[in-house]
Order: C-alpha cells, then structure tokens, then sequence
C-alpha cells in the first residue's frame, strides 16, 4: 500500500520523518513550557505536541469554545502583527496577520476550526511540512497540517502547539531547578 506523498510549491520548505523521530518526550527533547499564553492547557499542549501525529485539539478551542483559552481576548486588530511561537522551544513559527486584517485572520480561522496561516506567515527558518502534509517545527513539534484551498497553502495550526513564549524554559528545564 503506497502511502501519500505529496511536494508543495515554493517557499513552502519540505522535511522529511526524520524530524519527528522520537526524543527524550516524544517527539520533542522536552515537554511543553509551564506558562503558555493564551490561556492554553499544558497537559492538551503536551499531548498534541509531542505525543501526536495525526490528532488536533477540538474546533474552536481557540476561540475559547471548550477551553479557557483566552486568544480572542487578548488580541485584535491594535495588536498589529502577533508573533506565535513554539510551545516546546519559544521559537517564532508564524506572525500574523501579514498582508490581511487581524479581522480576515480571524474569519478565515473561524471558517476552518483553528487558526489558518499562509505561506507569507510562516517563519520558514524553524517550520517545515512534511510530504503527507503535517506541519512541524524544526525542533520536532507538531503543529497541524497544511490544507490547500484555492488561495493556495493553508496551514491549519493548533493553538496549543504555537502558545509558547519567546526562549521560554520548558517544563522539565523549571522543574529540575
């Protein structure tokens, strides 16, 4: 059985499995810092992290649906650009919104469940997108998946996975001290 391997077109950067090869915590060196922005769940953050492949938090916990997630709350249009970084290692994955409102943004996140990024929001230095579509960080953290529509590469992201705070310590690293 042939399994689905896919290319997708520039300034998408292509990774390939050995990425998420396992770790000391999964995927990952280490588990999720403690103090993730947002409001988000260090337990969910940890599991869709590092523990998963194929599975996202449910629809709309970034809009607080379910959740204590405070996203919505905290920011909005006079936030300008908002830089999202990883959950594992504090380092930028995306800033958005580039090149649409903060109001297009959220629309267009609504629409699908989760926050939606595009090719021009992707720091493309620490993410990559494997060849069946998962998006990770280059330090082994799942992200979600890129979905293309018609307005081309959409990466459906879990707000879990990109709720880290910059250079942040990650739980293991604070609770050794």
């Amino acid at each position: 059985m042939a399994s689905f391997q896919k290319k997708y077109p520039p300034p998408c950067v292509m990774g390939d499995e050995s990425i998420m090869s396992p770790k000391a915590h999964g995927t990952s060196p280490n588990p999720v810092q403690n103090d993730l922005r947002w409001g988000c769940d260090f337990e969910t953050a940890d599991r869709i992290c590092n523990f998963n492949r194929h599975y996202a938090e449910h629809a709309g916990y970034w809009e607080g649906k379910g959740s204590y997630a405070t996203f919505l709350k905290e920011e909005g249009e006079a936030s300008g650009e908002i830089t999202f970084f990883d959950s594992n290692t504090g380092k930028p994955l995306f800033i958005a919104p580039k090149g649409r409102t903060f109001a297009e943004f959220v629309s267009e996140s609504r629409a699908h469940g989760w926050p939606s990024f595009r090719d021009n929001e992707v720091v493309w230095e620490n993410v990559r997108v494997l060849p069946n579509g998962e998006a990770v960080s280059v330090g082994g953290t799942h992200l979600g998946h890129n979905l293309p529509d018609r307005k081309g590469s959409r990466y459906c992201i879990n707000l879990v996975c990109v709720a880290g705070r910059p250079g942040g310590t990650p739980a293991a690293a604070i609770e050794e001290k």
